[in-house]
């Protein structure tokens, strides 16, 4: 899966993020744990690259050292275009908890928000160092920071009526502006109109992906179909990009009910051993 795709899902996020959070849906305790486990992979997997890198830099002749090697480039991508979906998925999940008055979301949410962060910083320090890239490839992804740093505060903005937006965003001015906009467009134009508007521009700002292989497309799926996965079926839309993570989503279900019905059966095995013991040792 794309690093694209995830930044289409994090629109989808914002979108129905409000109607999540106020649902009576509980959130999948599957997809929770599977989306704290992918992401952790994700982000050793990018400390490793990283480091992998700078290992085989240090060890180049000065020609080279201007040069990528391997996809590092598609590592740097990833980490900058993944922090979109990271910071929506977790003002969301903290928002739910809230709401619910629990505390099972946010802990995830929050872990998985403070490893992408520190792949952000050994990223934005690679970048400055000068010494790797060259001018025009530091220049794009620079860039492309920026126009992720940009569009995490559009789509936060727009959850501005579950959660205080600037906890979660690069800059909480710009972002608190944009939730201002949100407010004001509601009255204006319908949801749908809105949303089809917003998911244009955003595949009109990114574009096709500059790395054509997705450096760890396997776990960007596991990923994506947690987060489907805490939805409920209703909000939802089974067809288009992401119809085939709705088997993961059924399978997650699946999963959650087998563990219910087992907690059930033990907590009924305990009561009954509590009612036979109670009888045994009673009058007689």
């Amino acid at each position: 899966m794309q690093a694209r795709e995830l930044i289409e899902l994090a629109a989808i996020v914002s979108a129905h993020g409000p109607a999540l959070v106020h649902s009576l849906s509980q959130l999948s305790a599957t997809a929770l744990e599977q989306y704290w486990t992918a992401s952790k992979c994700r982000i050793d997997r990018w400390h490793r690259s990283i480091k992998a890198f700078l290992d085989r830099q240090g060890s180049a002749a000065p020609p080279m050292r201007s040069m990528p090697r391997g996809n590092i480039r598609g590592v740097l991508e990833e980490v900058l275009t993944g922090e979109i979906l990271t910071r929506v998925w977790t003002a969301v999940l903290c928002s739910f908890d809230r709401l619910h008055a629990a505390d099972q979301a946010e802990p995830i949410a929050r872990s998985v928000l403070i490893g992408h962060l520190e792949a952000r910083r050994r990223v934005l320090m690679l970048l400055a160092g000068g010494t790797v890239f060259s001018a025009e490839e530091a220049l794009q992804l620079d860039h492309l920071r920026r126009k992720s740093e940009r569009w995490i505060d559009f789509l936060l903005g727009a959850l501005c009526g579950i959660c205080q937006v600037s906890e979660f965003a690069v800059d909480p001015a710009r972002a608190n502006d944009f939730a201002a906009t949100f407010r004001q467009r509601r009255s204006s134009s319908s949801p749908e109109m809105q949303w089809a508007v917003l998911l244009g521009s955003l595949r009109s700002a990114f574009g096709q992906p500059a790395s054509v292989v997705s450096p760890n497309a396997d776990l960007n799926q596991q990923i994506a179909a947690s987060i489907l996965a805490c939805f409920p079926a209703e909000l939802l839309d089974s067809t288009g990009l992401f119809r085939y993570l709705w088997l993961q989503r059924l399978c997650n279900v699946a999963n959650d009910t087998q563990l219910l019905v087992e907690q059930l059966l033990a907590l009924d095995g305990v009561g009954r051993s509590t009612k036979d013991a109670g009888a045994r040792s009673g009058p007689r």
